[in-house]
């Protein structure tokens, strides 16, 4: 089994404890986000969770629990997104040069193999052009180089939310454009650029389509080849493989205005009201009408 945690919420940055104690516990409760009133029950031991996908904008807050985790057996990689905005788009994250410090501090620890960045989304809004970005991601480019050798980009989709900020979608023109400058400086320091959930072949600029948490992450992370298949219940296009997230949606106080995950900050702010550290669901209690399955996972190790 590979357990993402989470795309629906910043657990390594905001409910890192939580997490520690339902590994501790060796079950989580997840409540399903199309229907309330069901919830999975899913047992986390090492010998059935093959690896642990972290997905964060700042894991500075769980770096004190990596060891626990290690010693109980848990492989582990990240999925780390760092963008160049500020706090007009992303008002809950702290200054992103501690952001950057604190990337290639757990890069030293774990690995530069284990560590995939995510460029993530590209917006042409307020005052970011083409030749901006280009700009700040070979800035990036430069500071990351050296811990990790893999970057995922991707172009906005205007789903409703974004719609409602007024953003509006990259241009063929405008993303062709960002793919050279993009393309150019991965190659100027050594890191392969990707695209997940992309339309347009930009094999012209180096840049691959893939998937977040592809086949090889996987594999290294876990040092042996693993049983996988491409995830279904992802956007189309997506290339990754399929993982059991344990989050919520509407609990990320980072925050950002062009994220999916939450509805409005008035509900995250209520639903953090709701969660408790030694909890067996991230956000809430159990109710008496809901209903409890045990959801099957396996250990997708292939013995050889």
């Amino acid at each position: 089994m590979i357990l993402s945690v989470s795309r629906r919420t910043d657990i390594p940055c905001w409910y890192s404890e939580w997490f520690l104690n339902r590994l501790r516990s060796g079950y989580v409760l997840v409540r399903n986000p199309m229907n309330a009133s069901q919830i999975s029950r899913i047992i986390l031991k090492p010998d059935t969770v093959d690896c642990i996908v972290f997905w964060t904008k700042d894991a500075g807050p769980m770096m004190e629990r990596l060891t626990e985790i290690e010693e109980m057996g848990y492989p582990y990689c990240f999925q780390y997104t760092i963008t160049p905005y500020g706090k007009e788009l992303e008002p809950g994250l702290r200054a992103k040069e501690e952001i950057l410090d604190n990337f290639c501090r757990l890069s030293d620890r774990i690995g530069m193999q284990r560590m995939v960045w995510r460029y993530d989304p590209i917006l042409t809004v307020q005052g970011w052009t083409v030749e901006r970005h280009a700009e700040a991601f070979s800035r990036m480019c430069k500071r990351l180089s050296g811990y990790t050798g893999r970057v995922v980009v991707s172009f906005v989709d205007l789903y409703i939310k974004l719609k409602r900020l007024k953003l509006r979608e990259v241009e063929e023109g405008e993303i062709r454009a960002l793919a050279e400058g993009i393309g150019s400086a991965a190659d100027r320091y050594g890191l392969q650029v990707q695209t997940c959930c992309e339309e347009w072949d930009l094999g012209e600029y180096g840049i691959e389509r893939g998937g977040c948490i592809d086949r090889k992450l996987l594999e290294q992370t876990c040092g042996c080849r693993l049983e996988l298949k491409t995830d279904k219940g992802q956007r189309r296009g997506c290339g990754c493989m399929e993982s059991i997230d344990v989050g919520a949606y509407n609990t990320c106080p980072n925050g950002c205005l062009y994220c999916y995950a939450n509805r409005n900050l008035a509900q995250v702010r209520e639903n953090q009201t709701r969660h408790d550290p030694r909890g067996e669901l991230l956000c809430g209690r159990v109710k008496e009408t809901d209903r409890i399955y045990d959801r099957k996972a396996r250990s997708l190790r292939i013995v050889e």
